[in-house]
């Protein structure tokens, strides 16, 4: 990213990823691949619908300048080559902008704890990491004498570091009905349905409510708690709360 300021480049091609500014515009990680060979198929745009994905919104933003990030000049030049651009008109090694000890620390994180990192902010990466456990690493950069804040992303695929996990069904039921029965004005969370997705989960919820209760301001706590308490202990990337009341006590 401080390369990226520097230089003046718009937007960033890193491992599947095509990201204009902060904001991550189209693809598919290939962080988010379940085998190392769909990684670097990911990585290399391999997938014509990836490739054609990527091409269509690099011509719609038409940036003047692209960093495209790869381990050798090899693959950088097979990533320009499979997205149609142009010839890099530099290569820069990863030794000219930083130092040794920070490769160091790089590395042992990488490999230690499966950390990586993604330049853009925690919330645009919810849907494609649904499931990942991903935390903000928030900094301040001095611009024109003022400080601005800046967002990264770190990720921990836990899937190929830390061993592959599942969360079933009825862990996220028991946590929508705990969820829902702390909200007063709510008798009982008759039945929850959940609905995953590769971008998240999808939740419906049948309820009972006391009589006399604000139905409306309870039907938004509901999907208010109900999505926080998910995603805080799943990780899920929740795509919507539904909430019907069937009956009153």
């Amino acid at each position: 990213m401080q390369l990226c300021r520097e230089r003046g480049i718009e937007a960033i091609l890193d491992d599947g990823l095509f990201i204009m500014g902060s904001h991550v515009a189209v693809g598919r990680s290939a962080k988010r691949q379940e085998t190392k060979v769909g990684a670097v198929k990911a990585a290399l745009y391999l997938r014509d619908e990836h490739r054609d994905e990527v091409m269509a919104a690099i011509r719609e933003s038409a940036p003047e300048s692209i960093l495209v990030l790869g381990t050798s000049e090899e693959m950088v030049q097979r990533i320009c080559a499979r997205l149609e651009l142009p010839e890099p008109a530099e290569m820069i090694p990863i030794e000219a902008i930083t130092t040794e000890a920070e490769r160091a620390l790089a590395a042992k994180q990488r490999m230690e704890k499966g950390r990586h990192v993604i330049p853009a902010p925690t919330f645009q990466l919810k849907r494609q990491f649904s499931g990942y456990v991903l935390s903000p690493l928030r900094f301040f950069r001095s611009r024109g004498g003022r400080p601005q804040e800046e967002e990264r992303t770190v990720l921990r695929p836990t899937y190929s570091y830390l061993g592959e996990y599942f969360i079933s069904d009825r862990v996220i039921r028991d946590l929508v009905e705990y969820a829902g029965r702390g909200i007063e004005g709510v008798s009982q969370v008759q039945r929850v349905i959940t609905e995953n997705a590769s971008d998240g989960v999808s939740i419906s919820l049948l309820l009972r409510c006391s009589y006399g209760s604000r139905l409306m301001e309870v039907g938004r706590q509901v999907q208010e708690r109900v999505a926080q308490e998910v995603e805080t202990m799943t990780a899920f990337n929740v795509l919507r709360v539904d909430v019907e009341i069937r009956s009153l006590t």
